[in-house]
């Protein structure tokens, strides 16, 4: 199979036209991101509904392209990124885990005390 290994993760700003297909999302990463799209990284789009995501990864000789559409419900994508945005792999698995990319840790802290 493949193995990703991307440097950095970059989600679009706002919503992208999910018509678009390999070319129309490296123009994005490349022009509007700022990031060359042969490069190790990882980028994120999200439709305006917020019900579809593709992924765009560049591997050795050709393009990855990952899609994503929930039948139900809705991605939490950040609404008020102005520029693109660089998370991390645990958010992005959050973000398609139907999670907030700004969770403040993967499990509450636990406070226990020894019975004594």
């Amino acid at each position: 199979m493949f193995d990703i290994q991307a440097r950095q993760v970059w989600l679009a700003a706002g919503a992208t036209d999910m018509r678009k297909s390999i070319d129309g999302l490296s123009a994005i990463a490349q022009y509007t991101i700022g990031k060359n799209p042969l490069e190790a990284h990882l980028f994120a789009f999200c439709s305006k509904d917020q019900s579809r995501i593709k992924l765009l990864y560049w591997d050795r000789n050709g393009f990855w392209l990952f899609y994503k559409r929930l039948e139900k419900g809705t991605f939490r994508w950040p609404a008020k990124a102005e520029e693109a945005l660089c998370i991390t792999r645990s958010q992005l698995s959050w973000l398609l885990d139907g999670l907030s990319i700004e969770q403040a840790s993967a499990h509450r802290p636990l406070h226990a005390t020894l019975a004594a």
